[in-house]
């Protein structure tokens, strides 16, 4: 389809008088990989599950694949593959057997082969026919992304997919998610507090706080907007930060700990400041320019 996947505009949602949402809007596009990004209680899950037609808003519009929900719910849903916070199986019952179940729920029969090549997809090739109940948390999860997968939607939705994970499992759900874009050209809305993993693995996103909508676009884009965090471990760093706050009296310079310093500035000065303090005679150590997405992030809730 033409157009976007994904149009949220202006979705508020109430619990009695406590307003969970109150003002969200973004847009996801074919081929997403979609950071939801926002703190505790900033209304992810709520407008997630709105999309999901499992609980009403109380106003606002929500459109996916071009039709909306409120019209068209059955058709968009059977086209849409989620988990929300976990995915649960029968944990007697082998990898196999629960996709078999989970198909026929779905509406569709999927055969052996088609079940065999989504374990081997997820990584769970070999294993289709042990209990769940001996599986780490990290496989059920990739278990879970395989089971959205069974009646072959266009728009997956992960909601918090990595919590619990240890680095390992970590890094096999983010690689699994990038081969969904690129192998099997999904667009893929995922909401997480794993910032550092949205920042490797989305190409656009939306900050939401307190129910409302904060700032959308591209990663890279909003990312770099943002002055450089430029961390130095130099010579004599008390002389050094009375040299730069001397020569560069609009910088504000900070002391982290042993002959590390750090300040805020734009790309154009990391050389030069490198330049400036090698020709006032301090020795540099190290030199790291960071512009993370935990510190827009912070930036913009801070904000």
């Amino acid at each position: 389809m033409d157009g976007p996947i994904i149009e949220v505009k202006n979705l508020s949602k109430k619990f009695g008088t406590f307003e969970a949402v109150k003002d969200v809007s973004f847009t996801v596009n074919k081929g997403d990989v979609f950071g939801f990004l926002g703190p505790n209680g900033a209304g992810k899950s709520t407008t997630i599950r709105c999309m999901l037609s499992l609980i009403a808003p109380n106003s606002g519009t929500i459109a996916i694949f071009g039709k909306n929900l409120a019209n068209h719910r059955s058709q968009i849903l059977n086209n849409i593959g989620c988990i929300i916070e976990k995915p649960d199986f029968y944990r007697y019952l082998s990898a196999e057997k629960n996709l078999e179940i989970f198909a026929r729920i779905s509406g569709r029969d999927s055969s052996k082969k088609e079940i065999q090549e989504m374990l081997e997809f997820v990584g769970l090739d070999g294993r289709g026919k042990d209990k769940v109940k001996g599986f780490s948390h990290g496989m059920k999860q990739r278990l879970g992304i395989a089971q959205t997968l069974l009646h072959k939607p266009d728009l997956i939705i992960l909601d918090e997919p990595t919590t619990g994970l240890d680095p390992q499992g970590i890094i096999e759900v983010r690689n699994l998610i990038l081969r969904l874009k690129t192998e099997q050209q999904k667009t893929v809305l995922l909401s997480s507090h794993q910032l550092s993993e949205i920042e490797i693995i989305a190409n656009r996103m939306v900050i939401i706080n307190k129910g409302k909508s904060m700032i959308e676009g591209s990663v890279d884009a909003l990312v770099n907007e943002q002055d450089l965090l430029l961390q130095i471990n130099v010579s004599d760093y008390q002389n050094a930060m009375q040299a730069i706050e001397l020569e560069f009296p609009a910088l504000q310079v900070k002391h982290l700990h042993g002959s590390m310093i750090e300040m805020a500035v734009e790309k154009e000065m990391v050389a030069k400041m490198n330049y400036f303090l090698v020709n006032k005679g301090f020795s540099i150590h190290s030199l790291e320019p960071k512009r993370k997405l935990e510190d827009f992030f912070m930036k913009i809730i801070q904000e």
